[in-house]
């Protein structure tokens, strides 16, 4: 079955570990992933792995994407460099196509407004609350939430983040989404089993 690529931002400062699960089990079911910079020209994660993006933000369009991801990145909180990716997200999901942010990109969705209305959770609570958004009350502390085509994770879940993600896309579910949580969060022997038989029915 064609599937619409998922695009993944990358940006100067991005965080490495945030996003490999999510990403790599996408490729594995069929997703190309295309990287989406600032511009053309190479960008350098924190780890310092230099990345070419496949395209320019603002030739990214939701009508031709199955999910953004927004990865953490130091520059969210050094200022606006990064507001064009926040308002690219509010474009998604007005046009129907789900959102992933994790880490600081929350506090981007945040300013731009993004998580007034929604169920969300990010590091911690008063983190998001310095941006001055409107939407404390609803701060959920847990792995990762989902609400309404937007998935918001912490900077310390990359495993539940990715797990959000399978279900809102439908790559995993039941029985075996929740044994690919438990093998990658809690390295249960026994979860792998389950996966296994799933991929040699499947």
């Amino acid at each position: 079955m064609s599937r619409k690529p998922v695009h993944l931002a990358v940006y100067d400062t991005y965080a490495d570990w945030e996003t490999g699960h999510a990403t790599g089990y996408l490729a594995r079911a069929g997703y190309e992933i295309r990287t989406a910079g600032p511009s053309p020209e190479p960008v350098s994660s924190i780890g310092g792995l230099r990345v070419q993006p496949a395209c320019a933000l603002d030739d990214v369009r939701p009508s031709e994407s199955s999910l953004l991801i927004l990865p953490g990145a130091d520059l969210w909180d050094a200022g606006d460099d990064l507001a064009p990716f926040a308002r690219k997200a509010r474009e998604f999901l007005d046009a129907g196509v789900p959102v992933a942010a994790i880490c600081g990109a929350t506090a981007g969705l945040a300013r731009e407004g993004l998580l007034d209305d929604r169920e969300h959770t990010s590091a911690v609570s008063f983190y998001l609350a310095v941006t001055g958004y409107g939407g404390g009350e609803r701060y959920v502390d847990a792995d990762a939430v989902t609400d309404r085509g937007l998935i918001t994770a912490g900077p310390t879940e990359p495993v539940a983040f990715a797990r959000e993600i399978f279900r809102l896309l439908g790559v995993y579910d039941g029985e075996v989404l929740d044994a690919w949580y438990r093998l990658f969060h809690d390295s249960d022997a026994e979860a792998y089993a389950v996966l296994e038989k799933a991929q040699a029915s499947g």
